[in-house]
């Protein structure tokens, strides 16, 4: 989400009547690539670019293509092999080993189909939203063009509002390409898949050649506390791109803490932040009744992941005291508190101990176990989020 958002607000400060620009969007990947499918890089038609596709060795390449784009005015989609020893092959030697598919697509302010718009208003989302690109299509009758490019918001009936202009009446699912009308239902079926499993894939009909990209909320960091460690995790979490809100005394906080933080709660407030299942919520006061009261008030919610301070018997005393009281932490609940917080990576200072809390919340979400990479059989990539 942290290159959506950039690319959204860089976007909306060109002035197309003196610039113009063009998105380049990995669309396909086979084999191993530093990016995955949905990686992107916006272009100027001055050179300055930014995001990007690849870990460096692609973007003077597309940076060159979207130049052309825009000159052309016209989607393409170029492969990039490099897993063939071909001096001529751009990436060659690099050892992604790895086949991508990018497309490249002239930006119009106002179109209906103009992707960055698209995306413009998925920045905020707390729930997945679906993304859908024709990467592959034939010529159309009577139009003398294909409408490669063409880009619509998807859900579990289909797609609509792709914007084809005069494309003819709406089929499959609203997307308006003529000779999809027998796919609609196989490609509402695709998204349901890709929502269920929350992945990104592209997919083939026939002629046409799709991208359904999952696109999931930013990760949203709940902390409790106002102490001088909070500022060094949540500078960690704004880097990542991630949401936040701190919940303190705000009559007391230092205003370099509630700056860093995308909101800011005080703690004697009633009610709770805006939780959902892509919270993380950590409890960090150092007191151990408040971290009860905390604790008691965001058991019921739907946080995802709750890290704790502190030791395992720490944890213990306080789920007991709790028992007694009538709050019983149950067997699920134990699987989603984390405590204590963090891998065992040997942190010591509060940016480590940070980077330790805010890699196992990473890893809670990806569905990893936090192991060293090396270890791992497969593909590195995963669930995404």
């Amino acid at each position: 989400m942290k290159e959506i958002r950039a690319i959204v607000e860089a976007y909306k400060s060109i002035d197309f009547t003196r610039t113009q620009a063009a998105l380049a969007t990995v669309v396909r990947v086979e084999g191993s690539s530093y990016r995955r499918a949905g990686a992107r890089m916006l272009v100027l038609d001055d050179g300055t670019y930014l995001g990007g596709i690849s870990g460096g060795c692609l973007e003077g390449d597309a940076l060159r293509r979207a130049q052309k784009g825009i000159a052309l005015g016209r989607p393409s989609v170029i492969t990039y092999d490099t897993t063939q020893d071909d001096d001529y092959q751009i990436g060659v030697g690099l050892g992604c080993q790895g086949i991508i598919d990018v497309l490249f697509t002239p930006l119009r302010a106002g179109h209906a189909g103009n992707p960055v718009e698209i995306l413009s208003g998925l920045t905020d989302i707390r729930r997945p939203q679906v993304v859908v690109t024709v990467t592959g299509a034939p010529v159309q009758e009577g139009l003398g063009r294909t409408v490669v490019g063409g880009t619509g918001l998807g859900g579990p009936d289909g797609v609509g509002g792709m914007g084809f202009d005069g494309l003819g009446k709406a089929v499959a699912g609203g997307m308006g390409l003529d000779g999809l009308d027998a796919v609609g239902e196989r490609l509402a079926g695709d998204i349901r898949s890709c929502l269920e499993e929350r992945v990104s894939r592209p997919v083939d009909y026939g002629e046409y050649k799709l991208f359904i990209e999952v696109i999931l909320p930013a990760i949203h960091v709940v902390a409790y506390g106002g102490n001088y460690d909070i500022r060094t995790l949540l500078q960690q979490v704004r880097e990542l791109g991630w949401d936040s809100t701190v919940v303190l005394n705000t009559s007391r906080a230092d205003r370099s803490m509630t700056r860093v933080a995308t909101r800011v709660m005080d703690n004697k407030e009633t009610g709770l932040p805006v939780i959902d299942e892509y919270t993380a919520i950590l409890l960090m006061s150092h007191d151990y009744r408040t971290d009860m009261e905390n604790l008691k008030k965001i058991l019921s919610s739907a946080a995802a992941y709750i890290g704790m301070l502190g030791p395992r018997k720490r944890a213990e005393k306080i789920f007991d005291a709790m028992a007694a009281e009538g709050y019983l932490v149950g067997e699920a609940d134990r699987r989603r508190i984390y405590a204590p917080a963090g891998l065992d990576i040997g942190a010591a200072t509060p940016e480590e101990i940070a980077l330790s809390i805010l890699a196992e919340v990473r890893s809670h979400f990806s569905g990893r176990n936090g192991a060293s990479l090396r270890l791992r059989e497969g593909s590195i990539y995963g669930h995404p989020l």
